[in-house]
């Protein structure tokens, strides 16, 4: 592991993007206690980012340019920090090509100045479960790990200070952390790709090939000793991408099934949570994990909040937390993992993010007795196309209506196939703000 203090110190750095869901702000306050000379740039305001701002308040030495970003902070650096989100074609990001300094991303970072073996999740669908399930069967079996990348809250360069030698890192990394890989031209040493389906079409400008040059990152630079492991749904895409570009993967690669053996059991409902076990079966095998030992800790993998999430029930009626689905494909799933008659209260609806919801719209009816739209770009798409329902605009609204709706052996499903921008902070206060009204329900 190479000594990050010592790389950091003095090394003038910019930080893009500094944001609400505090991986920016964690990644801040590490470079900071390097001693590292800092300088945070965000186009939000001081006022918008004011609790990420407070936790920053003892570092003396950063200085922030919020409310735009100016060229001026991508010259004359040691190396940009860049978070998610940011433009394919920023000018910014350019400027700083163009006066050759590096761009870098807190992933991928991390696994190059940790320098352990890695474990990496991807997919449009899955790489939460898959990641998580992963950790589990590794951690159970008693083995070290660290986890991080895209999981809430957990600031990658923070999670140097816990190698002390030993640990395999698991990481969940979408498109956007991907980006880091390809710039440091680095794959892990294990990749899981899970599916491959239409998302953040407005960020990569409808471009599936754009979206997929991301994704195709984990597997990329990996070489003959490692390992790509691939759902089948995904499997095509990653023919065509070889074909396209003329390139040959060097890894070993190994198509997962989509069924678990006979007599094993998982507490997830749904056939896509069986092929996500068995995506994390195979890498559990590939560490010497044996057969008997994975079969056991499948049993007590529980489900991760917002992801089908069962959340309780009352006077007969199931209720469900299925926030983090923000496509028509992964509602369509939850759709199907629960509905064997036409009793579900669906709860959907935000931000457009220009995705197709054509086959989600066809297949509502044959499942969900009401749909409860939360207002946004989105929902004004797709609202007169829908039967039976309703438009709200508060989380708040969305519960009493639904509670009121619902009837015993009825199922209450926050499934939205659409982004949470607008009414919300963000993805997480959606589900926040969903799982304590139903707390709260008598």
């Amino acid at each position: 592991m190479v000594d990050y203090k010592q790389y950091f110190k003095g090394k003038k750095i910019t930080v893009m993007g500094l944001g609400l869901l505090g991986r920016g702000v964690g990644d801040t306050a590490f470079l900071a206690e390097c001693g590292a000379q800092l300088t945070v740039t965000d186009l939000k305001t001081k006022e918008q980012l004011k609790e990420s701002l407070k936790k920053l308040k003892k570092y003396k030495n950063i200085k922030y340019v919020l409310g735009e970003h100016r060229l001026e902070d991508f010259k004359n650096k040691y190396m940009i920090l860049k978070n998610p989100d940011i433009p394919l074609d920023s000018v910014y990001i350019k400027e700083a090509r163009k006066n050759k300094i590096p761009i870098e991303m807190s992933a991928s970072l991390f696994v190059k100045l940790s320098g352990l073996k890695t474990i990496a999740v991807t997919g449009t669908r899955g790489k939460s479960t898959v990641t998580h399930l992963i950790a589990h069967i590794l951690e159970s079996a008693g083995k070290k790990i660290i986890l991080g990348g895209n999981v809430r809250g957990v600031s990658n360069l923070q999670l140097l200070k816990n190698v002390k030698g030993g640990e395999m890192t698991v990481l969940e990394l979408d498109s956007w952390q991907l980006q880091g890989f390809g710039d440091a031209k680095m794959s892990p040493n294990i990749s899981v790709f899970t599916t491959f389906f239409s998302d953040h079409m407005k960020y990569y400008r409808g471009s599936m090939q754009k979206y997929f040059k991301d994704k195709a990152n984990i597997f990329k630079f990996q070489q003959k000793n490692d390992v790509l492991v691939v759902g089948k749904q995904a499997l095509p895409f990653i023919k065509k991408w070889q074909k396209e570009n003329k390139e040959r993967i060097k890894s070993k690669i190994i198509t997962a099934g989509e069924k678990l053996p006979k007599n094993w059991k998982l507490n997830l409902p749904g056939v896509h949570n069986e092929y996500n076990a068995m995506l994390s079966v195979d890498v559990a095998r590939l560490v010497n994990i044996p057969d008997d030992k994975i079969k056991k800790y499948l049993t007590t993998f529980i489900a991760l909040p917002g992801r089908l999430e069962f959340l309780r029930s009352v006077s007969g009626i199931e209720i469900y937390n299925d926030n983090s689905s923000t496509t028509a494909e992964a509602t369509l799933v939850a759709l199907r993992a629960l509905g064997k008659q036409k009793n579900i209260i669906l709860i959907a609806g935000g931000f457009n993010k220009g995705l197709n919801m054509n086959d989600l719209i066809k297949e509502i009816p044959k499942y969900c007795k009401e749909v409860i739209l939360l207002s946004g770009t989105g929902t004004e798409l797709i609202k007169n196309k829908i039967k039976n329902s309703l438009e709200v605009d508060s989380m708040k609204k969305a519960v009493t209506e639904a509670r009121a709706l619902a009837k015993v052996g009825d199922i209450i499903l926050l499934s939205p196939a659409f982004a949470s921008f607008g009414m919300f902070k963000n993805e997480y206060d959606r589900g926040d703000q969903f799982v304590n009204l139903v707390k709260k329900l008598k």
